[in-house]
C-alpha cells in the first residue's frame, strides 16, 4: 500500500489533539471511579472503537492507494512562432483601442489556448528581432506580449522576409528530437503591404520544410491617421497626413503561396477563433513520454468505514457508571 500524501505536521497535530482530549476524558473517569463505580470494560470498548475510526480517518486523509500499475503517457504538442508587425501604422486606432493593442489581446488568447505547445514571438518592421524565444512558459509569453510597442524596432517600412527567415532559423535550431514536420506553425500578423525583396526566398524554404504559415490582417478599409509619440499625426513628404488602411494583398499572397490561410481582424469580423481551430486540426508531435503511477486512491473505503463506526459510536450508549 502506498500513500499519495506523506505523513506531515497536520496529521501529527490531529493525533496529538485526539490523545490529549482522550487522556483528559480518562483522567475524569479515574477521578469519578474513586467516588462511584465505573465500568472499565465499557470504557475500554469505547476507546477501541473511537481509536479505530480515528485511525481510519487519518488513513483516508493520507490517500492510500494499492497496486504498482505504471502507464506511459505521451505529451503531444506543436511549435508555434508568432511574427508581429511593429511598424508605426500599428498605432492606428481604426481598430479600438489601437491595432497593436487589439493584436496583443488576440495573441494572449492564442497563447492561452495552446497550453501544451511551445510558442515564440518575433517582432519586426524592416528588421526582425526575437521578443521571446520558444517556451512553454505562458506567463512569460503573456508578459512579453504586453510589452510589445512600435518603439522596439526601427521603423523603416514593412518587410516580411527577415521575420520569416528568423522564424525558420529558430524553429530548426530549437527543434526537439522529434523529426515530424507537420507540427511547426508560423503566424504572421501585419496591417500592410510587404516592401521587402527577399520574402519569396523565405516562402520557398517554408514550402520545402512543409511548415504551416497563416497570416492575419489587422485594420479597416476606411483606415486611420497614425498618431506619433509627440502627439502629432504622421505626414508624408508633401506635408499631408498619412492615412493607413488594411492592405491584405501581400498577406493573402504570402499565405496562398505556402498553402496556408489568411484571416482578418476588423471592426466587423474577427477570425482569431477560426485560426485557432485550424491550428488545433494540425497533428502534433510527441514532445515527451512519461511513465506515471496510475494506482487508484482508495481513501473512500477507509472514510466510509470510519463514518459507519462513528454512527455506531453515537447511536449505541454503553453505561460506564453503575449506580
Amino acid at each position: 500500500m502506498n500513500f499519495l500524501k506523506p505523513f506531515g505536521s497536520l496529521e501529527a497535530i490531529i493525533i496529538l489533539c485526539f490523545v490529549i482530549f482522550y487522556c483528559i476524558y480518562l483522567i475524569r473517569l479515574y477521578r469519578i471511579n474513586k467516588k462511584i463505580k465505573v465500568s472499565k470494560s465499557n470504557v475500554f470498548y469505547k476507546i477501541i472503537l473511537r481509536s479505530t475510526y480515528f485511525s481510519l480517518l487519518i488513513f483516508s486523509l493520507l490517500g492510500p492507494s494499492f497496486g504498482e500499475n505504471k502507464e506511459e503517457i505521451n505529451i503531444i504538442g506543436k511549435d508555434i512562432m508568432i511574427l508581429v508587425d511593429l511598424s508605426e501604422s500599428m498605432n492606428a486606432d481604426d481598430i479600438k483601442p489601437s491595432r497593436l493593442e487589439k493584436v496583443k489581446f488576440e495573441m494572449k488568447k492564442i497563447i492561452n489556448e495552446f497550453s501544451t505547445d511551445r510558442i515564440g514571438i518575433i517582432m519586426f518592421s524592416g528588421e526582425a528581432f526575437v521578443q521571446c524565444p520558444m517556451t512553454y512558459d505562458k506567463n512569460a509569453l503573456n508578459l512579453f506580449t504586453e510589452t510589445l510597442n512600435t518603439g522596439l524596432v526601427p521603423n523603416t517600412g514593412t518587410d516580411f522576409g527577415p521575420p520569416l527567415e528568423l522564424s525558420l532559423s529558430k524553429l530548426e535550431d530549437e527543434n526537439s528530437n522529434n523529426k515530424e514536420i507537420n507540427s511547426k506553425v508560423i503566424i504572421l500578423i501585419s496591417d500592410g503591404e510587404d516592401f521587402g525583396d527577399n520574402t519569396e526566398e523565405s516562402l520557398n524554404k517554408i514550402i520545402e520544410s512543409n511548415y504551416k504559415l497563416f497570416t492575419i490582417g489587422i485594420g479597416s478599409e476606411k483606415g486611420s491617421k497614425i498618431l506619433l509619440k509627440n502627439g502629432n499625426y504622421k505626414k508624408d513628404n508633401e506635408g499631408k497626413e498619412v492615412i493607413t488602411k488594411l492592405n491584405p494583398v501581400s498577406l493573402k499572397e504570402t499565405a496562398n503561396k505556402t498553402g496556408g490561410e489568411y484571416f482578418e481582424i476588423t471592426n466587423n469580423n474577427n477570425q482569431t477563433d477560426e485560426l485557432i481551430d485550424e491550428i488545433n486540426n494540425i497533428t502534433g508531435d510527441v514532445i515527451e513520454s512519461k511513465i506515471i503511477d496510475v494506482t487508484e486512491n482508495k481513501y473512500f473505503y477507509f472514510l466510509f468505514t470510519a463514518l459507519i463506526l462513528m454512527i455506531i459510536d453515537f447511536s449505541i450508549n454503553l453505561k460506564t457508571i453503575k449506580i
